[in-house]
């Protein structure tokens, strides 16, 4: 008789958190790459469809991906944190792109190294890491289009990460569309085919 045929134990689905720090970090590389390539151009113009310019823009960007890893780390019950941070408005645009990949990674840190149990508040509903990960990606997705738009080159995020954000922040969102296109509409960017631009709108971060 031969040996007893095994078999081999089925490998556990990843964990939750790992998926998403890996997307966290692959819409920052996305979204820093198309950032550059405006690097030199003039970023004291208006940001598309905001009043703030482009430079203001991206320190708005960086000061939410930090605001986010504090609220984890902080976990508040009924409030922001109290820690700003900004980037050297006198630094040049390529200096303030390695300042928004460090507020990046301090997000994405900050999700892998939170326990999946643990809630912080936010205005549009107290999340857990996952949720703050995708908040995340979501401000580097629709500023990195709000800057890009204003440059005058084009960029839409990326499907994959647009999907994951679509069902974790915006579980109602139409279906049938491209989802970059969905993600851009849902945050009142763009309009879909016989939906107009949504002029009121906000995800929903609450654990579901």
């Amino acid at each position: 008789m031969g040996p007893t045929a095994t078999t081999a134990p089925v490998p556990a689905p990843p964990a939750t958190t790992p998926r998403w720090t890996d997307l966290l970090a692959t819409a920052t590389d996305d979204c820093l790459a198309a950032l550059q390539k405006g690097a030199d151009q003039d970023w004291s113009r208006l940001a598309h469809g905001l009043d703030w310019t482009c430079r203001q823009t991206l320190d708005h960007l960086a000061l939410g991906l930090t605001g986010y890893a504090g609220l984890l780390i902080a976990r508040p019950v009924d409030r922001y944190v109290t820690l700003f941070a900004s980037l050297d408005p006198h630094a040049p645009i390529s200096a303030c792109l390695d300042g928004l990949r460090i507020a990046a990674s301090l997000l994405t840190s900050t999700v892998r190294d939170t326990a999946a149990d643990v809630r912080a508040w936010h205005p549009w509903g107290h999340s857990d890491a996952t949720g703050f990960a995708a908040m995340g990606i979501t401000e580097l997705a629709v500023h990195s289009y709000d800057i890009t738009r204003a440059l005058g080159f084009p960029w839409a995020p990326p499907d994959d990460t647009s999907t994951a954000v679509l069902a974790r922040l915006f579980p109602n969102a139409p279906s049938g569309h491209r989802p970059s296109d969905t993600l851009l509409w849902c945050t009142g960017r763009a309009p879909l085919p016989g939906r107009p631009r949504s002029a009121d709108w906000q995800w929903d971060g609450t654990v579901h």
